[in-house]
Order: structure tokens, then sequence, then C-alpha cells
């Protein structure tokens, strides 16, 4: 070791140590810069990040925000960025940069979506001190799906032909549906006043105008717009949108539609009746000169007869005119060869079983039963005067024939005929109970009848005609089941009223000249619907019943009309046509009832015969009015709107002329009209 020594390698050793301790302090000096200048820069950028997150919240918001105001402007990019800039203020950046714009293939390729960027400035903090000056940017981007969004407000005035015109209005005709649109799959032709509306649309078509006035938010066509230089009556050219819209039947498919359908041409067969057991038994004189075996029954030498508490078997019961004759109550009677009252006789049943073959005459001044069952069989039945009779069951199997002002007041039970004729001024009333008619009811002017609470089951005679009502004849019913087996014919000065049912059913068509009255319920009828009136309108009082109908109906005003219904729903197979200065108020109801009325649906028919509403109708519609095959004229002054409700027309075309008018004061009830289905905006991920 001593030879190293003395080379002096341990002093170069010492020395070089010295020297490595001095670097160490150097380079450990610069790195403690470069530590503080990287934790000054770390503090600025985790502000920077945070502030992304924020960018990102209000950028999200601000996508939604204007993709919803994107639509509801009916597909305008004007409608973007206020949208987008409203809502990053109210996230209190004021000082954001915002950019809005629809872009092409987000998410999947042919959909579309609103892009929204908000870009704010981040100023150095920390960084300040390592001589960093100013500030960075950072953005934040968000996409917000139009999805399948129809570019149109929901349809409530909607024409469905392929082709063709759609709607076409001329003359002094005017449409008005400012919440809502009007839509034609084909073209649409203004040659009337007025075309107003929240979205005026020609789906596969192109849009007219002529002199008139279209007046709209949106006005969207697939052809052309044609429109005289000189008119200035339309929309401005940022409101016109050149662009196919796809249009639909909103109710195609209904599940509640198709089974009402499928009731259409069904009815309930009145009860079967028939003739009554009534044996052979000896005649029965009851007069000036009375038969052997009930004179006994005279007073004395009156003209007062009174026959005690029994069982009578008789043949032929004859009373002569001028008599007063009493059948004491307890008894059961029966006539097999009918029974023949004279003129001016007064005759009372108590509360007896009575049973008669071979007709039944009641004489000029009338009969009075008490409770009890009355059983007419064949021949003929004829009542005039005053007839009165208690509580119990009535069954007539001939035709009951009042006339000569003749009136029958029948008490609660049920009550069945083969037959019902009411003429003359006479009337029929009846309690509580079914009513059975198997071969048709006609009235005849001035004449009435009145059926209480129960089912109404009444048959076609020999023409087809369930119900007939001449002019100024009065049908009035209680709430029940109600079926007619034909048609319903009523003419003008007449006045039919229906009970609430969950459906009635009418098994031929349905023709009201007159006044009706149309309980809540279902209405399926076999046939066309036809109101052709303008006479009688409601309210009307009865003296028959003591009651009033029709100031109101399920506590909504219908006084002045002469059709009315509130909560109905009519199911056709023909179409329904309104002429003759018919005032109509329909109603429809707001929920379904299940084997009844459907909600918001006021009329259906699949028919394509042509509908007309003409000859000066005014009409009420709250409801659907469907009619997807028949082409609608509205003419001679008709008009058929809302009153501040909710309409929906939906038919093949429509044609309104002459000074036809058409509205809705809402914005959808029964669909949008649109293939496109529920409002679809949301953040694309």
């Amino acid at each position: 070791m001593k030879p190293l020594m003395r080379l002096g390698i341990f002093p170069m050793v010492g020395a070089l140590g010295a020297d490595l301790r001095g670097a160490v302090a150097a380079i450990g000096a610069l790195a403690l810069a470069a530590m503080l200048g990287m934790a000054a820069i770390s503090v600025d950028l985790a502000r920077g990040y945070a502030q992304m997150i924020g960018n990102q919240r209000t950028a999200d918001a601000a996508a939604l925000s204007a993709a919803l105001a994107y639509s509801a402007a009916g597909s305008s990019e004007a409608a973007l960025l206020p949208s987008a800039q409203d809502v990053t203020v109210a996230n209190g950046m004021t000082n954001a940069v915002v950019t809005a714009a629809v872009v092409a293939d987000v998410p999947t390729a042919g959909a579309k979506a609103v892009k929204v960027t908000v870009t704010t400035p981040v100023p150095f903090a920390v960084a300040t001190a390592l001589g960093y000056r100013g500030s960075y940017d950072v953005g934040a981007t968000a996409y917000a799906s139009l999805g399948s969004t129809s570019p149109i407000a929901p349809v409530c005035i909607l024409a469905l032909a392929p082709s063709g015109t759609g709607i076409q209005t001329s003359g002094g005709a005017t449409i008005d549906a400012p919440d809502c649109s009007v839509a034609a799959v084909a073209n649409i032709a203004n040659q009337g006043t007025r075309i107003a509306a929240k979205n005026i649309v020609a789906g596969t078509g192109s849009v007219l105008n002529d002199w008139g006035t279209l007046t709209t938010s949106l006005l969207r066509y697939a052809g052309s717009f044609t429109n005289p230089s000189w008119n200035t009556n339309v929309p401005s050219s940022d409101k016109q949108v050149h662009a196919a819209t796809t249009l639909a039947d909103p109710l195609d498919g209904n599940s509640d539609l198709a089974a009402a359908r499928a009731a259409i041409g069904s009815s309930t067969a009145p009860v079967a009746i028939g003739n009554p057991s009534t044996p052979a038994g000896a005649d029965w004189v009851i007069g000036w000169t009375p038969s052997s075996n009930v004179a006994g029954y005279r007073q004395g030498a009156s003209a007062k007869y009174v026959i005690p508490k029994g069982n009578y078997t008789i043949g032929r019961l004859t009373i002569d005119g001028g008599l007063t004759v009493q059948f004491q109550s307890g008894s059961t009677i029966t006539v097999a060869n009918g029974v023949s009252i004279g003129g001016g006789s007064s005759v009372t049943f108590g509360d007896v079983n009575l049973s008669v073959n071979g007709g039944f005459d009641s004489g000029s001044s009338g009969v009075t039963m008490g409770d009890g069952s009355l059983t007419i069989g064949s021949g003929t039945i004829s009542f005039s005067g005053s007839n009165s009779f208690g509580n119990g069951p009535v069954t007539m199997n001939g035709t009951l024939s009042l006339g000569g002002g003749a009136t029958l007041a029948l008490g609660t039970g049920n009550h069945a005929f083969g037959a019902v004729s009411v003429a003359g001024g006479s009337w029929l009333k009846m309690g509580a109970g079914d009513l059975d008619v198997r071969g048709g009811l006609a009235i005849d002017g001035s004449s009435t009848i009145a059926a209480g609470p129960g089912a109404v089951r009444i048959g076609a005679d020999g023409s087809g005609r369930a119900i007939t009502l001449s002019g100024s004849a009065v049908l009035l019913m209680g709430d029940g089941i109600f079926s007619a087996g034909g048609d319903i014919n009523t003419a003008g000065g007449s006045r039919i009223v229906f009970g609430r049912t969950a459906n009635h059913l009418i098994k031929g068509n349905f023709t009201i000249a007159g006044s009706a009255l149309f309980g809540a319920g279902r209405y399926t009828v076999a046939g066309a619907m036809v109101n052709g009136t303008g006479g009688t309108t409601w309210p009307y009082s009865s003296p028959v019943t003591g009651q009033s109908y029709g100031q109101t109906l399920e506590g909504v005003d219908v006084s002045g009309y002469d059709m009315a219904g509130i909560n109905v729903s009519f199911v056709l197979s023909g179409t329904v046509n309104l002429a003759g200065g018919a005032k109509t108020k329909l109603i429809a109801s707001s929920t379904t009832v299940s084997g009844g009325a459907i909600a918001d649906l006021l009329i259906d028919s699949i028919t394509s015969d042509p509908t007309s509403w003409g000859g000066g109708a005014q009409n009420v519609f709250v409801g659907a009015v469907h009619l997807p095959n028949s082409d609608l004229s509205m003419s001679g002054g008709s008009s058929t709107l809302s009153a501040g409700q909710c309409f929906m027309l939906i038919v093949r075309t429509i044609n309104a002329s002459g000074g036809a008018a058409a509205g809705s004061a809402c914005a959808s009830i029964a669909g949008s009209g649109s293939s496109g289905a529920a409002t679809s905006i949301g953040l694309v991920q």
C-alpha cells in the first residue's frame, strides 16, 4: 500500500469527493425550481379541469334546451343559439363563447342531433410566478339527439288521400286551428278566405294559395309553394320549409275502436211473448139486460156492477155502454174470446191478474186497473179515453194502438208488445221496467211515448224500421240498455231522448230530422247517421211526464241545439251527414268505458261513402271525427267548430266552400298525426 500512497491516489479521491458535493448541490437547486414550476402549473391545470366539468354540464343542458327549441320552432335553426346562450348565462357563464348547430349522422347514420360547444377562458393564477401570463381556453361539447321527433306541431285536421288535393277551400271558406297543425298527405289548395294553423303541412304534396290568407309559424311542403306575387298574406320565407313530412292516421290500429266496429250490425232481440192460457168458459154480458151468470153482481136496478174477489173463467166479456163496473182486488180473470167495452162505461179492475185472448177494446172512456199482471194475446188491441194501470208486468202479443187522444199510463214493471202505434195526440207512459217491442214502434204527430228507466229492445216492422216518429211526435226513454233491430227515422218537429247506457245498438240507418238528446255512451250504428233538421231545439217540457229535457246534459248547457250528446261516441258503418240548418253539439267522453264510449272519439266510420255537412248546419264537435276513407264536403255556410275545446278531423279529403268554416282550439287529442311517435330528445352519450 505504501507505493500507492506515494503516488497520491488518496488525495485525488478526496478532491473528487469535494467536487461531487458541489455538483449535487447545483442539481438539487435546479430540481427544486422545476418541481415548484410543475406544482404551479398543476394547480392551474386542476382549475381548468374543474372548469371543464362545469362547462360540460352547461353544454349538456344547453344542447337539450336548443334541441327542444328547434323542434318547437318547426325545425328552425334560428332558435338554436339563443336558447343555448340563455342556458349558459343562467349557469353563470357570462363570458362563455357558445356555438350551436344541427349536425347529421349523429348518433347513427341518417340521424340528426344538435351540437353545442361551450368555451370559457381560465386565467393563470399560481403559474404567473413563473412568468405565465393571460389565460387558456377550456371547451366542452354536447350532442342532443333529435331522434324521431316530429318536425311539426300535433295535427288536428288531417286529410289522408295519398294523391291529388287533400284539403281545398273556396269562396268564403275558412279553417282555423291556431294551436295545432292542418295537414294533408297530398296537396293543399287555399282558394278560399283563410287557413290559419300553428303549422300547415303538405306531407308529399304542394301548397297553392290564391287570393286568401295563410297564417302559420311553419309552412312545410314536399313539392312546391305557389302564391301570387301581390299576395303578401302568407308566411315569410324563413317560415317556409321545403321538405317532405310523413303523416299517418293516429287511430289506425286502435284496439278499442276495432272492438267497437266488431259490434256493428248486432242487436238484442226483444223478449219472446205469446198468447196467455185462457180456458174456454161461458160468455159474460154485463149490461142493461145482463146474462144470467152476472145478473147477481148488479147493484139492484142501477147501472153499477161489483164483481167480488174470485177466480173467473170467461168466454167473451161484453160490457154495455153507460155502466159502472168494478172487479174487486184479489181476483184472477181469464177471457178466451175478447173484451169489448161500450162507450161511456167506467170499468175498474182492482189488484187483479187479467189474461185475455181474442182482442181488447177499452171503450171510449177507458179502463182503470190496479197492481197486478195484464196479458193480452191475439186479436186487435185498442185503448181509447183515459186508461191507467198500476204496477206489474204488462204483455200484449198484438199491436197496441192508441188514437184519438187516448192515454195509457202503466206503472212499474216490464212491458212487452208485439208492436206499438200511438197517434192522434195520444200518449203512452210507462214506469220503470224493461220495454220490449217485437215489430216496431211508431208515433204520429202530437203524440208521445215515455218509458221509464230500464232496458229498451225494439225489433223492426215490415219495412225494416224499429222506430218511426212523424212530425211533432215525442219519444222519451230513461237510462238502460238500448237496442233497435232496424232503422230509426224521425221527421221534422219530432223529439227523441235516449238514456245512458254503455252501448246503444242500432241495426240500421239513423235518420234524425227532428231533435235528439243522446244519453252518455257509445252508439253503434249499422248504417249512416243523418241530421237534416232545422226546426225544434232543446229544452222541452213534457206535459206527459211533467219533466224538462235538454236544458243541460251531463252538466253541460245544450239549450238552443236540436241534436246534442255529451260523453258519447258514434261508431258507424255508414257516414254522418248534416244539413238543413241542423244545430248539433256533440262532446266525446274524456275516458274509455269498457264496451262503451271511447276516450276522445266522437265519430268513427271506415266507409268510403262521401260525407256532406251543408245547408247551414252549425256544429260544435269536441273529440275526434274519424272518417279516414270518406271525402268530406262542407258547404252552404255550415260551420264545425269546437267552442274553445278540442276537435280533431281525420278524413280522406276536405272540400270547404261557400262560407263553410271549420276550426279547433287545442293542440291535440288523439295523437299527432305523424308517423313519429312521442317526442324523443336526449343526450348522445
